[in-house]
């Protein structure tokens, strides 16, 4: 009687011994499996975390691929999204100014902050175009101080964008470093061989004179040898006049201009106006990843872009 006494004290042992190893095994596991929040501003970044990140991640893009960049509608589910990022990848050079810093103020992440390892702005990554060299006031409209904000429009940033991605994932994630490496390896990889295609379906074509609306096609236009003639905004920002847009025209005949670019947020009355009056083909063509149904991710965005303009142009011969 007294061996069998002694049973269930062992068996208990025993027991509590196989649930504290099995809570260890979960618990390790779920720390194997955890991902890193990542939050992108826009589609872009977003899809290019995606590309490098993998399975180690969980992107959540805050904008909309058919927004205007700056001026995305802050909704208040952002500031929850934010406070359990990991990682935000933002644009920079205060592409998103007007409504990103209110947000993360909100959200109280300290691993947000910007000198944390979780804040990432590409602008830094990238040479950047039209720098002010001067000193810049609200009458020259919204110029940005520190350079045109729209580098994710040329292709070949995508590779240094996507290294960006990667070394800021390596630091939080230094376990995963050589995953985000291969990763970023294959996707460059990748975007090496469309960029010799768009180059190719592009060439025949340089030097074409182009009107936009903004100046959101800077680098794609200089990527792929287009030459900007103007813009139908007189200052970033500040919407056409009539005066505007009269003295406008006859500069575009003269220069032969033969594409009219607006993005997808823009009203179409003035530009269709302009490119009639002109002699051009108008041309809707997004921006960001998910600006068209065809533009799912970086790389088909800019097949998608390339042919338009491509099937445009030639159309027009």
């Amino acid at each position: 009687m007294a061996a069998r006494a002694h049973r269930p004290t062992s068996n208990f042992k025993d027991m509590k011994k196989f649930v504290l190893t099995i809570a260890v095994l979960l618990g390790a596991a779920s720390a194997l499996s955890a991902k890193l929040n990542v939050v992108a501003t826009l589609p872009d970044y977003g899809a290019l975390a995606q590309e490098v990140g993998g399975e180690l991640v969980k992107v959540t893009v805050l904008a909309k691929g058919t927004e205007d960049p700056h001026f995305v509608d802050a909704r208040p589910g952002f500031i929850r999204v934010l406070n359990q990022a990991d990682l935000l990848v933002e644009g920079g050079a205060e592409l998103e100014v007007g409504w990103l810093p209110p947000l993360l103020q909100s959200a109280r992440n300290a691993k947000l902050l910007a000198d944390a390892p979780g804040h990432l702005a590409l602008a830094r990554s990238v040479r950047l175009l039209d720098v002010p060299s001067g000193p810049i006031d609200r009458s020259q409209g919204d110029v940005h101080p520190a350079g045109n904000p729209h580098f994710n429009l040329d292709p070949a940033n995508g590779a240094s964008l996507a290294a960006a991605i990667a070394g800021a994932l390596a630091k939080l994630d230094p376990a995963n470093q050589s995953v985000y490496e291969r990763n970023l390896q294959s996707f460059k990889q990748r975007l090496e061989a469309k960029l010799a295609e768009w180059r190719k379906a592009m060439e025949p074509f340089r030097g074409t004179k182009v009107l936009t609306y903004h100046k959101s096609f800077d680098y794609f236009l200089e990527r792929f040898g287009l030459v900007l003639v103007g813009t139908l905004e007189p200052k970033p920002g500040i919407e056409p006049s009539p005066t505007y847009i009269n003295g406008l025209i006859p500069r575009a005949k003269e220069a032969g201009v033969k594409l009219v670019l607006i993005e997808p947020n823009r009203p179409r009355k003035t530009p269709t106006y302009v490119a009639e009056a002109v002699g051009a083909k108008l041309v809707i063509l997004p921006v960001l990843v998910g600006g068209a149904e065809k533009a799912g991710d970086y790389l088909s965005l800019f097949d998608y872009d390339v042919a338009r303009i491509t099937e445009a142009l030639k159309s027009a011969q």
